[in-house]
């Protein structure tokens, strides 16, 4: 094109004849045929293209599928190295794919003549645009690390909460456990005062160990069976003239004890001594079980720092070789107190998938955005499901909500840094960005997504091949 032409295209009206004549020397015109592929995305950004007549649509790759951003017939509209610029500061590649919809004619720059003209002629310019470009990624970056760090946060609260109830569980079962032993010294030196012979001692120490394994092993009734077993404990009780059966009924029912266990507790100490022998023996039960809640306590505390530490990776290499299940139901663990009682949580792993090589401390962030998001879409009832399958290649994992769907309007935005749906300041918008970067740039994998309403889910692909 002559200098002349390009002063027709308005993004060069304003260049003196010089400029233009430098434009005029290094440039060409290309012509393409209608179903073109002018450039593809991510290719190196080797040419700056100004459309001189037909139309163009721009796409991007996004989740493994080709979506169409604008699409338009405006002369002088540009694309392709739109950043050249800023020379080796950022990679030169293509951010989009350029489609020749009809037959189209282009003016073609070469990148490095671009470059050299901006920074030559419009320094002032160029500082505004340096600037602004590093200005937004390093914001991009700041305001990321703070949702990480505004989401350990809320994972720590949620933690401290969950640990809290075993352990003061635990306290308050060895408290009640310090007055049991003491109640058992004192029935112990009762029964033992020379009222009972050696005989009747040894066999209410048998019947004692039988309790043991019989609170160890007692089934768990339904609430209407375990108060109609009680009622019929504390008539035996009245009967047999031990005082306070209502008491002592709760804790033998629990332990397993029935009526005709009772009577071989006559048999072996007699009628004279059976009260004191079955308050010895409701307190051995009573011990058992205390025991057997602390015992649950302490496992509980203890799996709850296992997930901890499987979902931090503190003690472990960054990349490894993990499996997803155990990743996926320590994140679970961690969210536990953040999910709504009303929502349950369903679990469809295939479990005979191989181990994976990843980043598992960074695959748990995507768990925790993912699952959070389906938390939030669906409020306080709903089914969250958790599924993992095998793809050819590929390790997928899908998390489901039952919400409402995310609108087609803006389903193709989700992925963009600080786009978000949620009212101002309940969200940043970087829990998808941060997702979608874990996943396809660090881990060469993709991220989809399909939504109707009562039915939404991200599907996360991870190749099983190294990607280190």
């Amino acid at each position: 094109m002559t200098p002349d032409e390009l002063r027709t295209l308005f993004l060069f009206e304003s260049l003196d004849d010089d400029q233009l004549a430098t434009f005029a020397e290094h440039g060409r015109v290309e012509r393409q045929e209608a179903g073109t592929v002018v450039y593809r995305e991510g290719e190196p950004a080797t040419c700056f293209y100004v459309l001189v007549s037909g139309t163009v649509s721009l796409t991007r790759l996004i989740r493994g599928e080709e979506i169409e951003v604008n699409r338009t017939e405006q002369r002088s509209v540009y694309a392709g190295a739109t950043q050249a610029y800023l020379g080796d500061q950022v990679d030169q590649i293509y951010p989009n794919s350029l489609h020749a919809i009809t037959d189209c004619e282009l003016f073609l720059l070469p990148a490095d003549v671009m470059a050299t003209s901006m920074r030559t002629w419009f320094p002032m310019a160029m500082h505004l645009l340096e600037g602004l470009f590093f200005g937004m990624r390093a914001t991009q970056t700041i305001v990321s690390e703070r949702e990480r760090l505004i989401a350990l946060g809320s994972l720590s609260a949620g933690l401290t909460h969950e640990l809290n109830n075993p352990a003061a569980a635990a306290v308050r079962a060895t408290s009640v456990l310090r007055d049991r032993v003491a109640g058992m010294r004192h029935k112990l030196a009762m029964i033992a005062d020379g009222r009972l012979d050696g005989s009747r001692l040894h066999d209410l120490v048998e019947l004692q160990e039988a309790a043991v394994k019989l609170a160890a092993s007692a089934p768990e009734l339904s609430a209407l069976a375990t108060s109609d077993a009680e009622d019929v404990l504390t008539d035996w009780l009245d009967e047999h003239g031990v005082t306070g059966g209502w008491d002592l009924a709760p804790t033998l029912v629990a332990g397993g004890i029935d009526t005709g266990w009772l009577d071989k507790v006559i048999t072996a100490v007699g009628a004279e001594n059976l009260e004191s022998a079955i308050r010895w023996l409701t307190y051995t039960i009573d011990t058992e079980l205390l025991m057997g809640e602390i015992d649950d306590a302490a496992t509980r505390i203890s799996g709850l720092v296992s997930a901890a530490k499987q979902y931090s990776q503190l003690d472990r290499t960054p990349f490894q070789t993990v499996n997803v299940h155990d990743l996926l139901d320590a994140t679970l663990q961690m969210m536990q107190a953040k999910i709504p009682r009303g929502v349950r949580t369903v679990k469809e792993y295939d479990r005979s998938l191989p181990t994976i090589q990843a980043y598992a401390a960074e695959l748990n962030q995507v768990w925790t955005n993912l699952i959070d998001n389906a938390v939030g879409a669906m409020g306080e009832s709903g089914t969250l499901t958790l599924r993992t399958a095998r793809d050819g290649d590929t390790l997928v994992v899908e998390v489901g909500d039952t919400g409402p769907g995310i609108p087609e309007t803006v389903r193709p935005r989700i992925f963009e840094p600080f786009f978000t749906t949620k009212p101002v300041g309940e969200g940043t918008g970087l829990g998808l960005d941060i997702s979608y970067r874990i996943v396809v740039n660090k881990h060469h994998g993709d991220i989809r997504v399909e939504s109707l309403p009562g039915h939404t889910t991200f599907r996360v692909l991870l190749p099983f091949t190294s990607t280190d």
